[in-house]
């Protein structure tokens, strides 16, 4: 029944309605690979399937399969060498009790695979949970960035003392001493590093960034290099420019990682608003009126698998795929190794 949920979330399904009407447009062919030879179990026994998942197992064994799925055969990493950690709210999941579901995820750069992520407390936020999200990775010499949120002493010190592992990391006033100390840094003497446009979303953006190597002076565990970072942007519809300048801070020295690799990895963990934005235009989340027990986390579970899977095939336009799986459904086989 799980694997009947992927397919038709593949093919666009954003409800249970919606699952329940894909899953009635399928051959029996299709039904007879998904195990289900006797024909479709009704929407409501999928919903208290959702409902009842071990949300934890459920999104260890989406990681566990992803970051398998993105390893050569001779297990070598292939674009797995940095981590985006990051929060979103479903914001229509509320329970009874009033409280929304809440996910902190961490997904590979590049083709946006959510390798873990845990629900954080109705009572708490992030911050205690970014260890645990990050425990059962193998993070030797990765990278792992996060905003300014994470930008905690006791999560750098985690990184690269206990992991072995390396961080860049947003500044914002949640570290006062250290945004003022970025601040003053001589960055109009500092010469321009990467310069980068990006057109998307109705706008146009230019990205300038510059770094300046400040070790051992920096106000922050195993800080190497302060980065700048100047975000212009021109809504295409209104003509109208907002200019943002972004600090950072990274373990990464600069003999480690030029200014164009950095400028990469910032880009690379803004992919992880991307996928965000993905989820909740193309699969309308935020809108999402799935809210009993933990069918919210599971659906939110499935929908980065379907994107992590269609990623992999190289497509670019998730719409596009979803189209394409829900009118070739033996494809969506194929991606579950349920080929006809």
């Amino acid at each position: 029944m799980l694997a009947l949920c992927l397919v038709t979330v593949l093919s666009g399904a954003t409800t249970l309605a919606k699952i329940g009407r894909i899953a009635a447009e399928l051959d029996p062919a299709v039904l007879q690979r998904l195990g289900l030879p006797g024909g479709l179990p009704a929407v409501t026994t999928l919903a208290r399937l959702l409902a009842r998942l071990d949300g934890d197992a459920f999104d260890q064994a989406i990681g566990s399969y992803l970051t398998t799925l993105t390893q050569d055969p001779a297990g070598r990493d292939t674009r797995q060498d940095a981590a985006a950690v990051d929060g979103k709210t479903i914001r229509d999941s509320r329970h009874r009790d009033g409280a929304t579901t809440y996910l902190l995820a961490a997904a590979l750069h590049g083709h946006q695979a959510v390798v873990a992520q845990r629900q954080i407390d109705a009572k708490s936020n992030e911050i205690p949970a970014f260890v645990p999200l990050l425990t059962g990775l193998d993070l030797t010499g990765k990278i792992v960035t996060a905003d300014a949120l994470h930008t905690q002493r006791e999560h750098a010190r985690h990184l690269v003392q206990d992991r072995d592992a390396d961080y860049i990391l947003v500044v914002k006033g949640n570290q006062k001493n250290l945004h003022d100390q970025l601040k003053r840094l001589p960055w109009s003497k500092i010469e321009l590093h990467d310069r980068t446009v990006g057109d998307g979303h109705g706008r146009r953006e230019i990205r300038r960034l510059k770094v300046c190597t400040v070790r051992p002076g920096l106000l922050f565990p195993h800080a190497a290099q302060a980065i700048q970072v100047k975000r212009r942007r021109t809504d295409r519809v209104t003509g109208k420019t907002t200019i943002k300048t972004i600090y950072a801070v990274t373990s990464l020295t600069a003999g480690r990682a030029a200014p164009a690799r950095l400028a990469s990895l910032i880009r690379g963990h803004w992919s992880i608003e991307a996928l965000h934005h993905i989820r909740d235009v193309t699969y309308t989340e935020d809108a999402s009126r799935i809210r009993t027990g933990h069918a919210p986390r599971i659906m939110a579970g499935l929908r980065n698998l379907a994107i992590a899977l269609v990623r992999l095939m190289s497509w670019t336009n998730i719409a596009a795929a979803n189209d394409h799986y829900r009118a070739n459904p033996d494809h969506a086989l194929q991606l579950l190794d349920l080929a006809i």
